[in-house]
């Protein structure tokens, strides 16, 4: 975090500080921020905003119990939640395309529909700012992020289920 001194083996590899670098953890932060007011816009709590995120963009349908651990929530907080998006018209409930015995939460066409009314403002000023690219520099830009995604994507992948024990935790 920029203005905390590093400690332990972080002090041992000082974050990147080139603009780009700055830059990109400057849009990694906003994007908190733009989740956070897009629930505003939807008028949705950021856990059901996140939800609906996981739901479109998961390549495997999701049921309850896997948008639960994606959420880092119990299983009767997801049932909760879900339960919440299916009364409010924002999920449905549908039979699992590969498994009979489950259920899969499909995001509605209408919910599809106000999010996208939600980030159009955004998304035109984004499309603005493609616009301006040569080709080149929006090739460059382009696998730029693809490689900072799956930076990101390892990341991820390789962080711990739980988080490590505290020193209070350790006695």
């Amino acid at each position: 975090m920029e203005g905390v001194p590093p400690t332990g083996e972080s002090a041992r590899v000082a974050p990147p500080s080139s603009e780009a670098s700055r830059a990109l953890r400057d849009m990694l932060r906003l994007a908190g921020d733009t989740r956070a007011a897009l629930a505003r816009r939807l008028g949705l709590n950021a856990t059901d905003a996140t939800a609906i995120d996981h739901l479109v963009s998961s390549p495997e349908p999701l049921g309850p119990v896997e948008l639960g651990n994606r959420l880092g929530i119990r299983s009767a907080s997801a049932t909760t939640l879900v339960d919440r998006l299916v009364q409010a018209g924002h999920v449905a409930r549908t039979p699992h395309p590969h498994d009979r015995r489950r259920l899969s939460l499909q995001v509605t066409e209408s919910a599809v529909g106000e999010v996208l009314e939600a980030l159009r403002p955004m998304l035109v000023g984004v499309d603005r700012a493609v616009a301006r690219l040569t080709p080149e520099q929006a090739e460059a830009t382009t696998a730029f992020l693809r490689e900072v995604g799956e930076v990101m994507r390892e990341y991820v992948a390789t962080a711990p289920d739980e988080p490590p024990r505290t020193r209070a935790d350790r006695g």
